[in-house]
């Protein structure tokens, strides 16, 4: 099985970055997919890229046990937070948090440091841990 560290050196060699994979059952079917990430933005003609470099190897080192489908995407505009490093690129942006106790709010992440996301609500600054976040995804306002 092609592990993680693989994976990103296969992705690099794309010109474009491993931001997370995840697997998903969609319709009675499983879904792998990965998303990837560049400064420049991601076209549909990087996601084809890297998935005709991927897809063979997958098929000598599957990814998952069983039967399952491939995708290669874009985060999106609005992308889930799920590892420190995610925080760290996102530092800046606006954010979309749901706590664990149900609230929900909208702010600006002004720092990530020790697992505690500093997010700016109105004149308040909250640090939370990652404990205490159920959700939180970048977010855009239209």
């Amino acid at each position: 099985m092609l592990d993680k560290e693989q994976m990103v050196k296969i992705v690099e060699s794309c010109g474009v970055s491993l931001y997370d994979t995840e697997v998903v059952s969609e319709f009675d079917k499983r879904i792998f997919r990965l998303y990837i990430t560049s400064k420049e933005g991601i076209s549909l003609d990087k996601c084809a890229e890297v998935s005709r470099i991927l897809s063979p190897i997958f098929d000598l080192e599957p990814p998952l046990e069983g039967e399952y489908l491939f995708e290669v995407s874009s985060p999106g505009i609005e992308r889930k937070l799920t590892k420190p490093e995610h925080f760290i690129a996102s530092v800046g942006e606006k954010v979309k948090v749901k706590l664990n106790n149900k609230e929900k709010f909208i702010g600006l992440l002004e720092g990530f440091d020790a697992n505690i996301a500093s997010v700016r609500v109105e004149n308040e600054l909250k640090q939370i841990s990652l404990d205490e976040i159920e959700s939180i995804r970048t977010y855009f306002e239209w």
